[in-house]
């Protein structure tokens, strides 16, 4: 089982930059294929990022894409979500996730879904002000 502990969270203003970072424990890194999802207050969870056991593989949403990059750190057991010219609507809580699932290896469209993923971390609040 692996423990995800997002960071990197604040308030920013519009167009600054912005990296998250998420740090996973308790399991074989490598191994998972990692996402991040993000829920704004009154709206539902959203997907944002994801990348499969390697970097290789990273799929985006289309509200985010050319904006955002998502990475990963196998030896430091860490994802990361550099976001760049952050708009007020990207303000949400912001969750990475992990699945085991060695269908999702090289990444897969099913990574844009929330069941997908059987770990999930406590949340970093990300505000952007206009």
């Amino acid at each position: 089982q692996v423990h995800l502990v997002e960071s990197g969270g604040g308030l920013v203003q519009a167009g600054a930059p912005l990296r998250l970072s998420c740090a996973a424990s308790g399991g074989t890194f490598s191994r998972y294929a990692m996402g991040w999802f993000r829920q704004a207050p009154g709206k539902e969870r959203e997907f944002v990022a994801a990348i499969g056991w390697t970097a290789g593989s990273t799929f985006y949403a289309d509200s985010v894409q050319g904006r955002f990059t998502a990475s990963r750190d196998n030896a430091k057991n860490t994802l990361y979500l550099q976001m760049n010219s952050l708009k007020p609507e990207d303000t949400a809580v912001y969750y990475c996730a992990a699945t085991a699932d060695p269908r999702y290896e090289g990444g897969s469209s099913y990574l844009r879904v929330g069941r997908t993923y059987d770990y999930w971390g406590q949340g970093t609040q990300v505000t952007v002000s206009s």
